[in-house]
């Protein structure tokens, strides 16, 4: 039910942007969405469609780019991304701490006519 929020701060910051600039039709959104935001692609989709009816942003296409969260190791300082379910170091084995990468939530870009 986040991705209502979420979906509405999209529909109004593109639309803004879109008056601004005197844009009156939107073709796509480029977003880009860490894993460990738990926001589902499909449901964002759903509410984006019913958000954007009437709007300079309606059938505009949705492109995410998804970016996976990294750790660092706490004993060798690989970086490396989380498989398995497990937090433990493909290298070492030790365990690693999440670094910031999988935390994004942002608009990238905007593909107007």
């Amino acid at each position: 039910m986040h991705e209502l929020s979420i979906t509405e701060s999209i529909v109004n910051m593109v639309s803004d942007e879109a008056k601004k600039r005197n844009v009156n039709k939107v073709t796509k959104i480029n977003i880009v969405l860490g894993e460990l935001t738990g926001f589902e692609e499909e449901s964002i989709r759903f509410y984006f469609e019913v958000l954007s009816e009437g709007t300079p942003l309606y059938g505009a296409k949705l492109d995410f780019k998804k970016v996976k969260a990294e750790f660092k190791c706490r004993s060798c300082g690989m970086i490396y991304n989380r498989g398995n379910f497990t937090f433990k170091c493909p290298y070492c084995g030790s365990s690693g701490v999440l670094i910031e990468k999988g935390k994004e939530l942002y608009i990238d870009s905007i593909d107007v006519e």
